[in-house]
């Protein structure tokens, strides 16, 4: 080969070679800052120069690539200064948040509450003898609910969602348990022993919660197993059981259930023709009435629901005014007898002072209160307990009825409640009359009625910040009965209830064993409430009843409220 073909050759691998590169280099992903670059050291080339002509390539391409960074990054930029320019608030509203102290604080003065000693007014009228009906004697059972038809002319009432509970100040120092409801959670917060609950009854009182949720009826109610019951009665007493365990609307687990039951209590209520107001659904002597006005009024305390207050309000204000002038009531709220049914005045007192205590304040319902304490003492007391009515000899199984209203009405150290105390010493929980030691089988109808009563009479008086040692020790004895005997006397059943997580729940209810039985929504409830008196929310079971406190019935001073100490 000649010199000048291998110069040709040579050459001609010298600008394959650089061909390759040029190709490889363009194909080369230098970054983005390697690509500017590029750009800015192509640009100061020659025209003509290989270098220059990429960069003028490249540069349209850069450009779109940086627009699309800077472009939005500046647009984001200008929303969030003009977002946060016309959301400044023009003035500041500090808010005190109160939180849960270490210890808990007094809210009253006792020195304010320790009223002179006083005596009782004139006595009263010579009493009317009324004969008894024997046959529809039956103390704190619902009697057959009449028809949905006797609801003519109702009220046009269209319920407040409750989607909030309120806080209240309650007068007795008690903790609120902010935390889980599961039934060891509770148990260990309650002490797990001694004078408190445990895991055990707990447990049992889920299972009922859970019964109840998965057995109410759409219109928020609960099928009646027996004629004796009422579905007005039903939802009352399920209603004060959920709100005791601190259930309310917002609740996780129950809201759903425990509204719907409220807003049948609410729409049940009417006036009939002769402006009287009434609950559908309620037994003929009306006993139903005076459940569904405490439950209302625990309505209201506990969510501040106003229909629940127009509602209690009404129903209060027949109560008031159907008190006879022996100061008792009647069946059907019958202002004319003297007959002083202390199982009837038991629920109507409960609703004066729940009324009292939500804040609800009819007129004379001060002097309605002074005049019901006064006919417990003078007209259904007699030898240590008291009675049924004011003549029978009777049912002194009411004995804890009469005693607990006047321990929650401010009357707790009065000679009645000592002796009606010593009266019940020997009681234990039962779910037959035998638990009622010292009442006849035969008076001892509905057993759990008289236990419902029994359990936080001897809980006020054992608990007390000045309890005696025999009333202290009467409790202990009590609450290891029951906690020894509810929990596996439930009846279980083998379906789970499915919460709205999708989670499995355990339910059962409680069933007494007499003549009244097939009752269970009154007798599980009962019982759940009286598994929850440890730590009951309800405002009613504190033993203020509110600023003016009726005359003390005999001469003692008026007692101390409950404290309750529960450590979380």
């Amino acid at each position: 080969m000649s010199k000048d073909n291998r110069t040709k050759r040579h050459k001609a691998e010298e600008a394959f070679v650089r061909h390759k590169a040029e190709i490889a280099e363009r194909f080369d992903d230098k970054g983005l800052f390697g690509r500017i670059v590029c750009v800015f050291s192509g640009l100061s080339r020659t025209k003509r120069s290989r270098e220059y002509k990429r960069a003028r390539t490249e540069l349209p391409r850069l450009t779109a690539l940086l627009l699309a960074i800077v472009v939005p990054v500046l647009a984001v930029t200008v929303l969030a200064v003009i977002t946060a320019i016309a959301s400044r608030p023009e003035s500041v509203i500090e808010i005190e948040i109160a939180s849960i102290t270490e210890e808990p604080e007094e809210l009253i003065d006792e020195k304010e509450f320790e009223p002179e000693i006083a005596a009782f007014e004139a006595t009263l009228d010579e009493m009317i003898d009324v004969q008894l009906d024997t046959e529809s004697i039956n103390p704190g059972v619902e009697m057959p609910a009449p028809v949905a038809e006797q609801c003519e002319e109702p009220l046009v009432i269209k319920p407040v969602v409750c989607d909030s509970a309120v806080k209240m100040e309650l007068p007795a120092a008690m903790r609120p348990m902010t935390v889980s409801r599961d039934a060891d959670m509770i148990g260990r917060m309650t002490g797990g022993g001694g004078e408190y609950g445990d895991a055990d009854t707990e447990a049992a009182v889920l299972k009922v919660l859970w019964w109840l949720k998965s057995t109410q009826d759409n219109d928020g109610a609960w099928t009646t197993y027996t004629k004796n019951a009422s579905r007005i009665a039903n939802a009352a007493f399920a209603v004060l059981t959920y709100l005791a365990h601190g259930e309310t609307p917002t609740s996780h687990d129950f809201g759903d259930t425990v509204e719907r039951a409220m807003q049948f209590l609410i729409e049940c209520q009417y006036v009939d023709k002769g402006g009287t107001v009434r609950f559908a659904y309620a037994d003929k002597n009306e006993y139903a009435f005076l459940i569904a006005t405490y439950a209302l009024c625990e309505t209201y305390g506990m969510t501040r629901n106003p229909n629940a207050r127009s509602a209690a309000l009404r129903a209060l204000r027949r109560i008031i005014d159907s008190q006879s002038a022996t100061g008792g009531w009647d069946y059907k709220m019958d202002k004319t007898s003297s007959r002083d049914d202390l199982s009837y005045g038991g629920w109507a007192l409960q609703a004066l002072k729940a009324g009292k205590m939500a804040g609800l304040r009819p007129e004379g319902l001060d002097e309605c209160i002074k005049k019901g304490v006064k006919c417990l003492v003078e007209r259904n007391f007699r030898k240590g307990s008291f009675t049924y009515t004011s003549k029978s000899r009777q049912y002194r199984g009411l004995t804890a009825a009469g005693c607990l209203a006047m321990q929650l009405l401010g009357f707790g150290d009065s000679n009645e409640v000592r002796e009606a105390l010593e009266y019940m010493k020997d009681w234990y929980p039962s779910f037959t009359a035998d638990g009622i030691g010292t009442v006849k089988q035969k008076d001892a109808i509905n057993p759990q009625y008289y236990c419902y009563y029994a359990t936080q009479c001897k809980y006020q008086a054992g608990m007390k910040r000045d309890a005696n040692e025999n009333d202290h020790m009467a409790w202990l004895k009590w609450n290891e009965e029951m906690k020894r005997f509810y929990p596996p006397s439930i009846k279980n059943l083998p379906e789970k209830v499915v919460g709205p997580d999708g989670r499995e729940h355990d339910q059962g209810y409680f069933e007494n064993d007499d003549r009244w039985s097939t009752r269970p929504v009154m007798d599980s409830c009962l019982v759940a409430l009286q598994l929850m008196v440890y730590y009951r929310y309800l405002p009613t079971m504190q033993t203020r009843a509110g600023e003016v406190e009726p005359e003390p019935p005999s001469n003692v001073p008026v007692m101390d409220e409950v404290e309750v100490d529960v450590d979380i």
